[in-house]
């Protein structure tokens, strides 16, 4: 990521956090790394195309069974999305909490200058959604939510503004997804979800 960057003895980069490389190794395999920044079709957002339907899919159903019980709530509705948002999301994490570490650190503020963010992060997400789940959607909780997407997605809109090209770390390193407007949509998009309960409450 940074090349400048070199010492001779294992590490990581001080500018990203990210783990250095040998040289050689770096050198033997360039085309593989541009590969799968360069060339961002539409395919390339099918992952998080799909999660995203199942998610949608999965509220629905439970706004239909409790419309059916006259128990249904716009709000509800809402809080089930975005459950189901941080826990699957905070999973894919997981699978790999240091490879996303590393890849998060090099676009989010927080994780550039505390390496040791990225390894919280996941378990941020995942408590948000538990707590959710749990029925506890309490004001607190949506500040919390509210401030922490919307400073996550700083970090991905000035890394578009200045027009570079890093991998996503969203859906962790098992799913590659290219960081651009959709990122910047999902992290605005999910503040503006606890922005509007907090409206509703």
């Amino acid at each position: 990521m940074h090349p400048e960057v070199r010492q001779d003895k294992p590490g990581r980069c001080p500018k990203c956090g990210m783990a250095l490389v040998d040289e050689s190794t770096y050198q033997a395999k360039p085309v593989i790394a541009d590969k799968g920044l360069g060339q961002i079709t539409w395919r390339s957002y099918i992952p998080l195309a799909v999660i995203g339907m199942l998610l949608l899919l999965s509220t629905l159903a439970v706004s239909v069974h409790q419309y059916l019980l006259g128990s249904f709530l716009p709000a509800n509705a809402i809080s089930y999305f975005m459950a189901g948002f941080f826990i699957v999301f905070a999973g894919f994490k997981l699978m790999d909490l240091k490879g996303f570490a590393e890849g998060y650190s090099t676009y989010d503020l927080l994780a550039g200058r505390w390496f040791r963010y990225g390894y919280v992060y996941p378990f941020i997400e995942l408590g948000f959604g538990m707590a959710m789940l749990a029925g506890i959607v309490n004001p607190s909780l949506l500040w919390a939510e509210l401030i922490v997407m919307l400073f996550s997605g700083i970090g991905v809109a000035i890394k578009l503004a200045k027009g570079e090209k890093f991998q996503c770390a969203c859906l962790g390193t098992f799913l590659k997804v290219p960081l651009t407007k959709i990122t910047l949509i999902e992290d605005f998009g999910m503040a503006l979800l606890a922005l509007a309960l907090l409206l509703i409450g």
